[in-house]
């Protein structure tokens, strides 16, 4: 029997490889703000992943890798947005 396919996404915070299971999606909406996608089928433009974890969003937010993925600036309203969600994956 063959073993089931597991969708991979690389972290934009961490770089590195999960489940895309394991991961959250962001996505820039037509008016251009970024939201979190927590069903992970939300219409935008563009989409992006991060691991459950404080660090890897505060990683992508500092080296801005955020804003080169979305290719554009991100508003302080969606950062913050971001942070609280993300604030609450403290690292153990």
């Amino acid at each position: 029997m063959r073993a089931k396919h597991v969708p991979m996404r690389t972290c934009i915070g961490t770089q590195t490889q999960h489940p895309k299971r394991e991961m959250v999606r962001l996505v820039r909406t037509s008016d251009g703000h970024v939201v979190i996608d927590l069903t992970g089928k939300m219409s935008g433009s563009r989409g992006v992943y991060l691991s459950r974890s404080a660090r890897a969003a505060e990683t992508a937010i500092k080296q801005k890798r955020l804003e080169a993925a979305f290719e554009q600036p991100i508003a302080k309203e969606d950062i913050e947005a971001i942070r609280a969600y993300f604030g609450q994956y403290q690292e153990q």
